[in-house]
């Protein structure tokens, strides 16, 4: 992978920012948690990150949007902290599904009906009821605040009208809350697992505040600016192994091919994305692609990647 070349990314961004705008009419925006309709399907925003603090932005990097499915690998790395591997990877399993994030068709058919991983929305159910705490708002504010730390401030905001339309649409989440519950996977009540799960991808972030949660896992779990460890160096290995295998949905292994970045996204529009050692990269477009991805997004960090060999692989 070679070194960053800030003055060629910094030239050429604008024209690639253009490029990835023009194919978001080919996506739509998310319309089954009714709030995140009303996102421009137009919007795009960039922010890059370096370990040396080195930044550079572009497009609507200011707008904040929620974290949806991108705050499913933090909340992983939470509960292993609180109660380790062991217990974590007994309620849910290690291998991704080819399936959509919101299946639950291999529930059934695949003993021992465990979710088959953490960044489905059942295997992210099965983690937030893990997550320490003695109220759903004891966790739920553990989660705002540990996120917010590897923001780099507070304890993130929730965006209460996506949380209440996530709640109110949540049938399909609440199915597979209750057969969890059936199978004996998931022990806490689904009413109060589901407000903490709903609560986590209704907190707000922007582009800038994305890029630092991903240097910080770039970093292998130490603060860029401290130089502290917050969250063990084994947990954050776990976390990017599944962000190239699950992060962006059953589109991961075509990603893994065209990008070739650990990454997470958010039906938001929002990708979370890392140069291992040197950066972490934050996006936003809400337009998606027949994956759940934003369609300008993936296209933008497909250029980027190409342009300058950040492939991995």
């Amino acid at each position: 992978m070679n070194e960053l070349n800030w003055s060629a990314i910094k030239s050429g961004l604008p024209g690639w920012m253009e490029d990835a705008r023009g194919i978001a009419p080919l996506g739509k925006v998310a319309s089954y948690i009714p709030e995140l309709s009303k996102a421009d399907p137009q919007s795009l925003g960039f922010h890059l990150l370096s370990s040396d603090g080195t930044a550079l932005s572009a497009g609507d990097c200011g707008r904040r949007f929620t974290m949806q499915s991108i705050s499913k690998v933090f909340t992983l790395m939470l509960a292993l902290m609180d109660i380790g591997e062991e217990r974590v990877f007994s309620k849910v399993g290690m291998e991704p599904t080819g399936d959509s994030f919101n299946s639950m068709l291999k529930l059934e058919l695949v003993q021992p009906g465990i979710p088959f991983n953490p960044l489905i929305n059942a295997g992210a159910i099965v983690v937030s009821s893990l997550i320490a705490g003695s109220s759903n708002e004891e966790k739920s504010d553990r989660i705002a605040a540990f996120l917010g730390r590897l923001a780099g401030g507070g304890p993130l905001e929730l965006d209460e009208p996506t949380y209440r339309s996530e709640s109110q649409s949540g049938h399909l989440n609440r199915s597979m809350a209750y057969f969890l519950t059936d199978n004996g996977v998931l022990e806490s009540g689904v009413e109060d697992v589901l407000e903490v799960y709903f609560k986590h991808c209704s907190l707000l972030v922007d582009c800038g505040q994305l890029a630092r949660m991903a240097l910080v896992l770039s970093l292998d779990g130490l603060d860029p600016d401290s130089g502290d460890r917050l969250i063990p160096r084994r947990y954050v290995q776990i976390a990017k192994t599944f962000m190239v295998t699950c992060g962006m949905y059953n589109g991961s292994g075509e990603f893994a091919i065209d990008v070739g970045l650990p990454a997470k996204s958010g039906v938001s529009g929002g990708i979370l994305a890392l140069l291992p050692g040197r950066a972490g990269i934050g996006l936003v477009g809400p337009s998606l692609n027949r994956h759940g991805n934003s369609i300008a997004g993936v296209h933008l960090l497909e250029t980027l990647s190409k342009e300058f060999d950040w492939s991995l692989f």
